[in-house]
């Protein structure tokens, strides 16, 4: 197998529902018809019925039941919305594949702790907090590629990664010569996400670009403190978990006081809580 046969099994993967699509395009715009657009959600029979679940569950604490995707968009905004159904979508692109190994419950733990800590931590970064949720949930996507498509060969990753005590990205390039990353970068091109999440997806594991601490962060950076913290924070309750490496430079961009990094941190625990109610659908 070469990287060239798992790049062409991610342009193999089915394309993701169109208003889903239309959804990720528009995440930079404002001036939106909401009202069209949760229509077509509308049309959707399962999205629609994932989405409502979420917008009925404990963690927005709505005071009377959400029963159409209309209410949900007046009640929560459409920017929420958005985020929950392109999650609804993506998760469910990937049933389990237990042959592979892979801790799917606690594959997509880490992926609802990285969200949640990227949306705790946008408003220090100037950074839409809807947006940091979608890149923070979504960071990952590449292994759910390798182990749903490649099952018996992501198991050997797992092995390695056991005999060797290393993080998942060495092992997955000694296994298939590729990682996570750059697998997660080319189905993000292949559903044509937006150019900022794209990037974060196939560069959260490499250092930042230079930024002076109070300014707008880049989302790669963001993802990369995001998913360094909620391994630190162990927050997928993996016994074998391992933090990736965090860039100085980015932590001191960042400028987060003391008190301000406690809040993070209590914020991002309790957040993840309520999330896990919930993700993924």
């Amino acid at each position: 197998m070469t990287a060239d046969d798992i790049i062409k099994a991610v342009r193999d993967l089915p394309s993701l529902p169109a208003v889903v699509s239309e959804l990720l395009a528009s995440i930079d715009q404002e001036d939106l018809d909401t009202h069209a657009l949760a229509s077509k959600i509308t049309l959707d029979q399962a999205l629609t019925a994932k989405t409502l679940r979420l917008a009925n569950s404990s963690f927005y604490g709505m005071p009377s039941k959400v029963n159409t995707i209309h209410q949900a968009v007046a009640v929560l905004g459409f920017h929420s919305i958005r985020t929950l159904v392109t999650a609804c979508a993506v998760t469910g692109s990937f049933p389990a594949a237990p042959a592979s190994g892979l801790d799917f419950p606690a594959f997509w733990r880490h992926a609802v702790a990285s969200a949640v800590c990227a949306r705790v931590l946008a408003p220090y970064c100037r950074i839409s907090p809807d947006t940091a949720f979608t890149a923070g949930l979504l960071h990952d996507l590449g292994t759910l590629v390798l182990a749903t498509r490649f099952p018996t060969q992501y198991r050997l990753v797992i092995e390695h990664q056991r005999q060797h005590d290393c993080l998942s990205v060495t092992s997955q390039r000694a296994v298939f010569g590729v990682d996570h990353a750059a697998v997660g970068a080319a189905l993000a091109a292949h559903w044509k996400f937006p150019a900022a999440i794209q990037a974060a997806v196939a560069e959260h594991h490499q250092d930042p670009p230079a930024t002076a601490p109070g300014t707008q962060l880049p989302l790669t950076t963001l993802i990369h403190l995001a998913n360094a913290l909620a391994h630190a924070l162990d927050l997928a309750g993996r016994e074998d978990d391992q933090a990736p490496p965090l860039s100085l430079a980015a932590w001191q961009a960042l400028d987060l006081s003391a008190v301000a990094c406690a809040r993070v941190f209590h914020d991002t625990e309790q957040m993840y809580n309520d999330m896990c109610q919930m993700l993924p659908p």
